[in-house]
């Protein structure tokens, strides 16, 4: 079946002319018709735009993607197509220009059948605050499938399409990827370009990818990555060839075991399955280290005040003047703005928004964000030393599999601490990566493996090592081989 094979696979057989781009598209357009409503993946569907593009890629068409079907999650503006955030906010805001990673692989050759469901402007764990409603896990559709990314995540595991994007501001690529089985990227800060990618935090917000496997993770943000001069966060760095780094060689690589990571409140199943995937690194050759990352503790309060202020600020420029959501017959400016906020905004967003007024404001910015600011500059130093150390860090995503929708809903602080394992890594810049590791009563389990800034290709090559000896990511869903 077209769905499962890899990227590499679908392009070397479009050019041999076994399969035409065409022909891929439609079958996975044939998966979206019949998967993708049970599990509410997708906000927006491009059904005669994508026929049309693959229609016109031929068995010689140029690009490393060439004739790829993806899914973009839905904060990547999308010229001509709705744009909405997962929000009511911009649920009648069609975006007039392409963002750059959505720019980048359509050159590639990429073709877009749609538009993936994500917690609104990104805030969430759980793909729960949605406007358009919940994602649903396919490996048991009563559990959540990780957020915010969690439509991308939940449309690479059900085979409705070879990869997606995906943002991370604080895990949201890694923690979906792991809750769903997949693999999912967050590189370096600034390694692909924010432009066109709609701002939840700005110093933490970064594109990057999902795939089912490191391999085709690869190819994706080889093509997704670079600089970008509408970016004045994006790095002037050249993009090494991510392909073809993948040796899957990793004897002698030095592995870091943070015992922060490995304490109290990881699940012991979850602990079981991480240690036989570090097991296995060490099989090929890996030399495994114990670290210490003494300020992780401090990561969720830190990013909480961070990433809610950044927000505060991001959203202060939808006020139902320019676009977007605009409440019926205001009295006055004051009740446009009020209401327009306050009918356009979901809850979660609303507390972020509160929550990075109140840490900005006079009489206890240098109380709250400044001293985060600083409590972050530790923790990035923290990553700087280990990293004198050891090659890579390997730890868990989560503390166990996927919850069960609407199991946290009523309790906010919860839900953050999902993020424990994610947070330190999003907070230094530096990138990240989950690889399927296991099940847990059915559920996935993903290992994280944290690299050096820029060092996104060793990254990949570790976990295509690890993939080269497991068969976990090639497993998919009951209901959805």
């Amino acid at each position: 079946m077209i769905h499962e094979k890899s990227i590499a696979e679908i392009v070397a057989a479009r050019g041999t002319g076994d399969l035409s781009a065409a022909e891929v598209t439609a079958h996975f357009q044939r998966r979206i018709e019949q998967f993708a409503g049970g599990l509410n993946s997708l906000i927006t569907r491009c059904d005669e735009a994508a026929r049309h593009q693959a229609g016109s890629i031929g068995s010689d068409a140029p690009g490393a993607l060439a004739g790829i079907p993806i899914v973009h999650k839905d904060i990547f503006c999308t010229k001509g197509v709705k744009t909405s955030c997962g929000s009511r906010m911009l649920d009648n805001f069609i975006a007039p220009y392409d963002a750059t990673a959505v720019e980048k692989l359509a050159a590639a050759g990429t073709v877009m059948l749609g538009k993936a469901n994500m917690d609104e402007f990104a805030m969430g764990s759980s793909n729960e605050n949605s406007f358009y409603g919940p994602v649903k896990n396919p490996w048991n559709t009563a559990y959540v499938p990780g957020g915010s990314s969690g439509g991308s995540a939940a449309a690479v595991a059900a085979g409705l399409a070879p990869a997606a994007t995906g943002t991370d501001t604080g895990g949201s690529i890694r923690q979906p990827a792991a809750l769903c089985g997949v693999t999912g990227i967050k590189p370096t800060y600034g390694r692909v370009s924010r432009y066109g990618m709609i701002a939840f935090a700005s110093s933490l917000d970064q594109g990057g990818c999902f795939a089912r496997s490191a391999e085709d993770c690869a190819a994706v943000l080889g093509a997704m990555a670079g600089f970008d001069p509408r970016d004045s966060t994006s790095v002037n760095r050249e993009v090494p060839d991510y392909s073809a780094a993948l040796t899957g060689d990793i004897k002698g690589l030095k592995i870091g075991l943070p015992a922060e990571y490995f304490a109290a409140g990881l699940q012991p199943a979850s602990r079981a399955v991480i240690d036989k995937a570090i097991a296995e690194l060490e099989a090929l050759g890996a030399e495994i280290v114990e670290i210490g990352l003494p300020h992780t503790d401090l990561a969720v309060s830190t990013y909480y005040v961070v990433a809610p202020a950044e927000a505060s600020s991001n959203l202060a420029r939808f006020d139902g003047v320019r676009y977007g959501y605009r409440c019926d017959n205001p009295v006055n400016l004051e009740d446009l703005y009020t209401r327009s906020r306050g009918e356009g905004f979901g809850k979660e967003v609303q507390r972020r928004i509160m929550i990075g007024a109140y840490v900005l404001s006079a009489g206890y910015y240098d109380a709250y964000y400044l001293k985060a600011q600083k409590t972050r500059r530790l923790i990035a130093r923290d990553f700087g030393q280990a990293f004198e150390q050891v090659d890579l860090i390997a730890a868990p995503v989560t503390q166990a599999p996927a919850f069960k929708l609407g199991e946290m809903g009523d309790d906010p602080v919860s839900m953050y601490l999902n993020d424990v394992y994610t947070l330190p890594a999003s907070l230094a810049g530096i990138p990240g990566m989950s690889v399927p590791a296991g099940f847990v009563d059915g559920l996935p389990v993903g290992l994280q493996l944290l690299a050096p800034w820029f060092e996104e290709a060793r990254l990949l090559n570790a976990g295509h090592a690890f993939q080269q000896v497991t068969d976990w990511h090639r497993q998919r869903p009951e209901g959805f081989e």
